[in-house]
């Protein structure tokens, strides 16, 4: 069983970059699929960015584009999500998700076994 935990959240103004990282323990990352996604108050969650096992190959969502990048170090247990050009409407708590069954760039929450407890993003205009 992995134990995720998020950081480098915080409140930053429209056009600005961050990144997330998310450091995983109890298990090596490596056998996992990891996920990014986020929730907005009074919205469900929705998916972000996907990564394969050894970061070869990865999927956005249409909304995050060419503006954010995943990426893993499985040396050093910790997959990232590097933000740029950020928005208002990218505002929301951010979460990391492994799966371990489901083979493939999941987008679906029910897919992820495991979760981190998020971390705050704030993007002011």
């Amino acid at each position: 069983q992995v134990q995720l935990v998020e950081s480098g959240g915080g409140l930053v103004q429209a056009g600005d970059s961050l990144r997330l990282s998310c450091a995983a323990s109890g298990s090596t990352l490596s056998n996992y699929y990891m996920g990014w996604f986020r929730q907005a108050p009074g919205k469900e969650r929705e998916f972000v960015a996907a990564i394969n096992r050894s970061g070869s190959s990865t999927r956005y969502a249409d909304s995050v584009t060419g503006r954010f990048t995943i990426s893993r170090d499985n040396a050093k247990n910790t997959a990232y999500l590097q933000m740029s050009s950020l928005k208002p409407e990218d505002t929301a708590v951010y979460y990391c998700a492994a799966d371990l069954r489901w083979p493939g760039l999941q987008e679906s929450t029910h897919l992820y076994d495991y979760w981190g407890q998020g971390t705050q993003v704030t993007v002011s205009s």
